[in-house]
């Protein structure tokens, strides 16, 4: 397997959300959750939730490119209104199936 295909076939991008002075209303979080389940639909959410211990959460998505994971966050209604800021991880999965980097 090429170093590009490991790439392609394995990499997400981590969205980390991070709250702001924006306060959360009831409307804003159905509106969320509804984008979150149509990237659900699309097959492009691996997993989402807030965190315990911060003010935040943290978004695990496929995207074809980090442009396209920018603009899939750009349109999550918690960061287009304001009540959230956001930082962008590429990650690279090391598992069985890509002989976790090819070093297994």
């Amino acid at each position: 397997m090429s170093e590009s295909t490991v790439a392609d076939n394995f990499t997400r991008y981590v969205i980390l959300l991070t709250r702001t002075d924006t306060p959360f209303s009831e409307s804003l979080i159905r509106r969320h959750v509804e984008y979150l389940r149509e990237l659900e639909r699309k097959e492009q959410l691996v997993l989402c939730g807030p965190f315990t211990d911060y003010s935040g959460g943290m978004v695990i998505i496929k995207a074809a490119s980090l442009e396209e994971a920018q603009n899939i966050v750009g349109h999550d209604p918690f960061v287009s209104e304001g009540a959230e800021t956001f930082e962008i991880r590429t990650w690279l999965l090391s598992c069985e199936d890509n002989n976790h980097l090819g070093m297994g």
